[in-house]
């Protein structure tokens, strides 16, 4: 597995990077292809730090991060999201990738917990794009109380997907043709 690992506001120590290669080296076992890791650590307050990992395997993305006082105990609890995630949806990813060869399957674990059952749709909504701005969007999107909105760009035509963070500032998804 090729692991990156960047910092923003913190420059991670060469133990810190050595434990990161060494605990994500573990992962390594569950994918037979080629996989990037992608680390960034932060500093978001003054002592607070925050771990994010993404693993690129098989067309795959798996995301996880954590906030801590211990940037230790946030890469820790990354690798039990991520581990976590690849058990809860083996059955899922056999289902969807069963021909591919990258994604070694029988190395994940089986989720303890009971089986979960797929999901589906349970509703459908229609409604009408109208042109708007990003922030008109916004607007409307914390007039319906939600986290994310939808709406048809005045300017380029576009459908794009407004949304709120988690530290609460906003993001635009803009869809190319």
């Amino acid at each position: 597995m090729f692991i990156e690992i960047t910092g923003k506001n913190l420059n991670p120590s060469d133990k810190l990077q050595a434990t990161i290669e060494k605990k994500f080296s573990k992962l390594d076992k569950y994918f037979s292809g080629e996989s990037k890791a992608a680390i960034m650590c932060s500093e978001v307050k003054t002592g607070l730090c925050k771990l994010e990992a993404t693993i690129y395997a098989a067309g795959m993305i798996f995301r996880a991060e954590e906030s801590s006082n211990d940037i230790y105990y946030c890469l820790d609890k990354v690798i039990d999201k991520l581990s976590t995630q690849m058990s809860r949806f083996k059955t899922r990813l056999i289902r969807r990738h069963n021909t591919q060869k990258d994604i070694l399957f029988a190395e994940i674990p089986d989720t303890a917990a009971a089986p979960e059952e797929e999901k589906g749709i349970v509703r459908t909504k229609r409604f009408k794009l109208n042109p708007m701005t990003s922030e008109e969007a916004i607007l409307q999107m914390e007039l319906l109380e939600h986290n994310f909105f939808i709406y048809k760009d005045g300017e380029s035509g576009g459908i794009n997907v407004v949304y709120k963070r988690a530290d609460g500032s906003y993001g635009l998804l803009e869809t190319e043709e």
